[in-house]
């Protein structure tokens, strides 16, 4: 039988008293600045690409220094330190968090996949017959958890902390399932000698894992190696973020989940505020920009624009909730605990903002057409928005639920 997410949500809430917490749960703290800082990045993009600064703000990002353009810095480099961190977080939940456990990953499992299949089904719906445009399928089936939590952490004590809970854990199983997709998908050719050394260097890290080496120095040396071998080898180089995070060591203890001298432990440390304050809004600024010169409504109801918008707002909410309600209905998962079923549905709804991955994968599915991509963040940005303005909204109006 599996053990109530209610329970796995008391027993988060003694760990959020239990010093020193994980980033990803010091992120549960402080969502809320982060995410005023990437909405503002993203609209301090769309006003520089329709200002009369357009020219010279896409200049910069096509300014070359050395052998990549700054665009392609923050899109292949630092965003491999997004997805170190993101792979971090995943390792850090899936080992000894709420993910440790298949009864704790149920609902959110089963969440997370309804809000992958369905916003999939209805952005290939409008595309059939484009095959062009059928690459995106799988950008509106990403939640972005800085954007989301950020949204929940200004509506306040409202929100139950179980809610904060089933939102980040369906979120990392999200970014899990998007990481999957980019290594599967949008790997367009191979070089089998770059790749044998990344793979190589893989091996090595593993190796660094099983002599217990705990100094992170000669993780971090060779992390920089394989994210030049993985460039090179024609798979995408972010996720030389995820591999390396794969073999950072966890260091645990009976009564000590988050050991102050884990290796893990003083990565994601030191990353989360890095990438929370600089690098995750810096690729808002650098790819959220999109000039609206000539951009009609009719325009951005069909196609690509359409898809994504519509897979955001109207396939997560229903592919969620529904996923979710049939498992608490067929008592495979158990509710969240103190949560009435609207707030749950309001939660539902914030799971379409998906901004920062979207636009990810949307760059990864149209690397060759930038007509596509600005439809592309057309369409996150207003599928990203009407989520978080609805499901604000619900949230807002939901009574708690009465014990």
């Amino acid at each position: 039988m599996a053990v109530p997410f209610s329970l796995a949500a008391a027993r988060y809430e003694r760990a959020m008293s239990r010093p020193p917490p994980s980033a990803l749960r010091t992120l549960l703290t402080s969502e809320a600045g982060s995410g005023v800082i990437l909405i503002s990045a993203a609209l301090l993009a769309l006003i520089l690409a329709n200002s009369p600064l357009a020219s010279a703000y896409f200049d910069v990002l096509e300014a070359h220094l050395g052998p990549l353009s700054v665009l392609h810095w923050i899109n292949d480099a630092l965003m491999a330190i997004f997805f170190l961190l993101v792979g971090l977080e995943i390792k850090r939940e899936f080992l000894d968090g709420e993910l440790q456990s298949w009864p704790r990953r149920t609902l959110p499992v089963i969440a997370a996949a309804g809000g992958m299949i369905v916003p999939a089904l209805i952005y290939a719906a409008l595309n059939l017959g484009d095959a062009t445009a059928m690459r995106g399928w799988a950008v509106p089936t990403a939640t972005d958890i800085a954007f989301a939590l950020g949204v929940l952490a200004l509506l306040g004590s409202r929100i139950p902390v179980s809610l904060k809970v089933f939102l980040t854990a369906l979120a990392i199983i999200d970014d899990l399932g998007a990481v999957v997709i980019i290594a599967v998908l949008y790997t367009a050719h191979i070089e089998l000698l770059w790749l044998a050394l990344a793979v190589g260097t893989v091996g090595g890290l593993f190796g660094l894992n099983r002599l217990k080496v705990g100094s992170l120095v000669p993780y971090l040396i060779l992390g920089l190696l394989l994210w030049i071998f993985t460039m090179r080898s024609g798979v995408h180089a972010t996720l030389s973020g995820v591999a390396l995070a794969a073999t950072v060591p966890l260091n645990r203890s009976p009564g000590h989940p988050d050991h102050p001298g884990s290796p893990l432990h003083r990565l994601e440390h030191a990353l989360q505020p890095w990438v929370a304050y600089a690098i995750v809004p810096l690729f808002a600024l650098a790819n959220a920009g999109v000039s609206l010169a000539g951009l009609h409504l009719s325009g951005a109801a069909f196609g690509v624009p359409a898809g994504v918008a519509l897979g955001l707002f109207l396939g997560k909410q229903f592919g969620v909730f529904a996923f979710t309600w049939g498992a608490i209905r067929l008592g495979i998962a158990h509710a969240p605990r103190d949560a009435s079923m609207t707030q749950l549905y309001g939660v539902c709804v914030l799971c379409g903002i998906g901004f920062t991955m979207s636009l990810f994968i949307g760059l990864l599915a149209f690397p060759a057409a930038p007509e596509l991509q600005g439809g592309v963040k057309v369409g996150v940005l207003i599928g990203s928005l009407c989520s978080a303005l609805l499901g604000a909204a619900i949230l807002l109006r939901a009574a708690p639920k009465r014990s």
